[in-house]
C-alpha cells in the first residue's frame, strides 16, 4: 500500500525492533495507523515517521516512556522548554555520578595493577595519609558469614544513600584476638569512602606512622602473616597502638582464585 509500512518495514528503515513497536502499541504510546481485521497485521502512515522519531530521541536523552507519552499528549513550547531543562539537570547528575563511578574504578584498577608488581612479602613502615570507611559492627560470633552480611550492609548503606565509595573492602580486627590467633574475627567491617557530614558510620584513619605486610592467598591463612608483622614489631621495637586494618587489594570482585587474593595489613605503631 502506498504511503504505508508494514510493522518489519517500520522496524527495518528506524532499526527499532517489531517487539517493541507491538508494545507501544499496547501501552498507547505509537499505534499503527490502522490495524487489517483479516489478518491483524499492523500499518503505520508516512505521517507518524516523525511522531515515531520524537519518542525515539526522547528516549535517548533519558525520559522514560511514560514521561515520553505524558509529553506527547500535553506538548507546547513553553511546556517542551521547561521538560527540556529539567532533563538538562537530570543528566549534569548523572555525568557527575558517572564521573565519580569512573574515578573510584580508576583507584581500584591502580590497586589491582600495583598488586600485581608487588614482590617483597616482607613487612614495611611507612607513612600513611588520612583517609576515610564506612562502617558496620560485624555481629557474634564474628563469622566469615558475619563479616560478608556487615560488609554487604556497607555497600547497600552507600547505594541507598548516594555515599561515594571507593569499591575496596576491608575489616577490623581486634589485636587482642590476633594476639590469641584468632585473626579472622573481625569486629568491623568497611569501605573505603570520603567524608561526608551527618554519616554518623563513617570513621577517619588519621595520618600516621604504620607497620604493613601484604598477604597472599586465602582469608584463613592469614594468622601466617600476621604472626609475621607482629614478629617485625617487636624485634624493632615498635609498639602495637592500634587494632589492625586489613584492606582488600585483589578479591572476590577481580579473582575467583582464592590463591590471588591480597590482603594489605596495617597496624598504627609508635616506636
Amino acid at each position: 500500500m502506498n504511503n504505508y509500512f508494514s510493522i518489519g518495514e517500520l522496524s527495518k528503515y528506524q532499526n527499532i525492533s517489531s517487539q517493541t513497536l507491538i508494545y507501544y502499541d499496547k501501552i498507547d504510546l505509537f499505534k499503527p495507523s490502522f490495524v487489517d481485521d483479516k489478518n491483524g497485521y499492523r500499518y503505520y502512515s508516512a505521517e507518524q515517521l516523525d511522531y515515531l522519531d520524537t519518542i525515539l530521541i526522547m528516549k535517548t536523552i533519558g525520559f522514560s516512556l511514560s514521561e515520553i507519552k505524558n509529553y506527547i499528549n500535553n506538548s507546547s513550547m513553553k511546556h517542551s522548554l521547561h521538560l527540556l531543562k529539567n532533563q538538562v539537570d537530570v543528566i549534569t547528575h548523572k555525568i557527575n555520578e558517572l564521573s565519580m563511578i569512573k574515578n573510584r574504578l580508576e583507584h581500584r584498577i591502580s590497586d589491582v595493577e600495583q598488586a600485581l608488581l608487588i614482590q617483597d612479602l616482607n613487612p614495611s613502615i611507612s607513612t600513611i595519609k588520612e583517609q576515610y570507611v564506612l562502617y558496620h559492627e560485624v555481629n557474634n560470633p564474628y563469622t566469615m558469614c558475619d563479616i560478608s552480611i556487615a560488609t554487604k550492609k556497607c555497600y547497600a548503606q552507600a547505594l541507598k544513600n548516594s555515599i561515594p565509595i571507593f569499591y575496596q573492602c576491608g575489616v577490623s580486627v581486634p589485636l587482642k584476638n590476633i594476639r590469641n590467633h584468632h585473626s579472622t574475627e573481625a569486629n568491623l567491617a568497611f569501605v573505603s569512602t570520603d567524608y561526608i557530614d551527618g554519616v554518623n558510620n563513617i570513621m577517619k584513619l588519621p595520618e600516621g606512622l604504620t607497620a604493613s605486610i601484604y598477604h597472599f592467598g586465602n582469608y584463613q591463612s592469614i594468622d601466617t602473616s600476621y604472626h609475621k608483622l607482629i614478629n617485625f614489631c617487636d624485634q624493632h621495637h615498635f609498639e602495637i597502638i592500634s587494632d589492625s586494618y586489613e584492606f582488600c587489594i585483589n578479591d572476590y570482585i577481580t579473582s575467583k582464585d582464592e590463591n590471588e587474593f591480597i590482603t594489605k595489613i596495617v597496624f598504627y605503631i609508635k616506636s
